[in-house]
């Protein structure tokens, strides 16, 4: 039976038994529960197991080096549902503890599956925006990488962190201005309108975009910052119309 098909009170028991089970794998060293449940193949229960990873590693830290061995031998696992789940696992220890995880999102920015590439995007995410200094110095190191899928996934991960704070990324960004790839770029444009439209957040953005370069970016992340403000209308500080009576005075 799927996660959610349970009840909400046989979800909590579920819940706790996945937590001890994984816990004593930890204590013990030894891979007994981890890898069944990073491969199962619902989704929420993976999701379980890797909340279990962080909170174990986090209540209790002197267990972090046999997890970190558990993790990395996992990482190798010929499932996908695994090693994604690993990183994702690793991405809960990197909320606090990023120098400890920073290999896993090395390896899995060059994984053979787009699954486990999309958890390092998820995880960089998750990380940035509560411990955003490591995660993007560690960020700052791939956005001149040649591979373009790299320096979109990257692109994308910071984006999070720049919702509140788009003055963190900000300088990040401008360094893919000048990409040659379109997918960079288009991912580019859409970060820039996902770090437009919160509370104080326009002003930033385009007081940045200002000092660019690459005037048809520019345009394009402009005419994007416009349609999120109607497509987020319900989550925008500003509406469709006051953003372009600030962006014509300012811009």
């Amino acid at each position: 039976m799927a996660f959610y098909d349970l009840a909400r009170q046989d979800r909590d028991l579920l819940v706790k038994q996945i937590q001890e089970l994984i816990l004593i794998d930890v204590t013990s060293a030894k891979n007994v529960h981890i890898s069944l449940y990073f491969a199962d193949e619902d989704t929420y229960i993976r999701k379980t197991a890797y909340l279990a990873i962080g909170k174990i590693c986090k209540t209790d830290q002197i267990l972090l080096p046999a997890t970190i061995s558990l993790l990395n031998d996992l990482l190798k696992h010929p499932d996908f549902k695994v090693r994604q789940t690993v990183i994702n696992a690793a991405g809960e220890i990197g909320k606090w503890n990023f120098p400890k995880v920073q290999a896993f999102f090395d390896a899995g920015l060059f994984d053979e599956h787009h699954s486990v590439r999309n958890a390092v995007i998820g995880s960089v995410k998750k990380m940035g925006e509560v411990n955003p200094a490591p995660v993007l110095a560690w960020a700052q190191n791939y956005l001149q990488h040649p591979d373009k899928e790299v320096r979109r996934e990257i692109c994308h991960g910071i984006e999070l962190r720049g919702r509140k704070y788009p003055q963190d990324i900000l300088p990040l960004l401008k360094q893919l201005e000048l990409d040659p790839t379109k997918r960079v770029s288009s991912t580019l444009v859409h970060v820039i309108g996902q770090i437009s439209y919160k509370k104080g957040c326009l002003a930033t953005v385009i007081a940045d975009l200002k000092t660019w370069q690459n005037k048809d970016l520019v345009n394009q992340a402009i005419l994007e910052i416009i349609d999120v403000h109607d497509r987020y209308k319900d989550f925008s500080a500003l509406s469709q119309q006051e953003a372009m009576d600030y962006i014509s005075k300012h811009f």
